[in-house]
């Protein structure tokens, strides 16, 4: 008596059967190959952020305003009380023109230029002879007698306004002074000390005393001195004062 198990079992083997066992080896084959392929840690590694970190900002301290400088205390003015005045308004009285002096002011500082005695005196009112010229004439300065080389100063400070030869009067020097006054010396050496255009101060030399006057050759060697306002002469005197 057959047995159907058995039958059954060489029936798998010799048909369906043995595909089937072989069909379970390939898979199996395959699956252990996958697994000896994947890594085996399954464990998720952290990824790393490599973008650089911006540091934060500092955080700004605010700067305190200074405190205002306190003003100086601005004194008050007093009160200032009614002021009464001490006197009343003074009336200024203003001379009439009568009474205003007219006489012609010389400069300031005036020196005598020589020292001497005075051989003839100023006369434009009066004629006086004259021993040179055998005459009667007016006199428009005054004669200081001096010797020959004595030194002559200016009266005042001035410009030298002319220096010229007169047929009568001899090597002559003109200053033009403040106020309109000229003053004039005449009968000096034939060169002065002096040029036209100089400013000289009372006091400088500026010549000295010559023989060059032929319409006072009778007289002593002297200066002969005059002085102008305005174009008149005046007394020489006067101006010296």
């Amino acid at each position: 008596m057959s047995n159907p198990g058995s039958r059954g079992t060489r029936h798998f083997f010799d048909g369906t059967g043995v595909y089937i066992a072989l069909f379970l080896v390939v898979t199996a084959l395959a699956v252990a190959g996958y697994w000896t392929l994947i890594p085996h840690s399954t464990v998720d590694e952290p990824v790393v952020d490599e973008t650089p970190a911006i540091p934060a900002p500092a955080p700004v301290t605010p700067i305190a305003a200074p405190e205002p400088e306190a003003e100086p205390d601005t004194p008050t003015m007093p009160e200032l009380e009614d002021v009464v005045p001490v006197q009343s308004a003074v009336t200024v009285l203003l001379p009439d023109a009568e009474t205003i002096d007219l006489t012609p002011t010389p400069p300031a500082l005036v020196v005598k230029p020589l020292v001497g005695e005075t051989v003839a005196a100023f006369s434009m009112d009066e004629l006086r002879y004259s021993e040179t010229m055998g005459d009667w004439r007016t006199h428009d300065g005054v004669d200081i007698a001096a010797e020959p080389g004595t030194q002559i100063c200016a009266a005042s400070a001035g410009t030298v306004r002319e220096i010229y030869d007169d047929d009568l009067m001899g090597t002559t020097v003109v200053l033009s002074h403040d106020g309109g006054y000229d003053t004039i010396y005449a009968n000096l050496q034939a060169v002065p000390t002096v040029e036209v255009g100089d400013y000289v101060t009372a006091g400088q030399v500026i010549g000295s005393v010559g023989r060059t006057a032929l319409g006072e050759s009778a007289l002593a060697p002297h200066l002969h001195f005059g002085v102008t306002k305005d174009g008149e002469y005046v007394d020489p005197a006067e101006f010296l004062k």
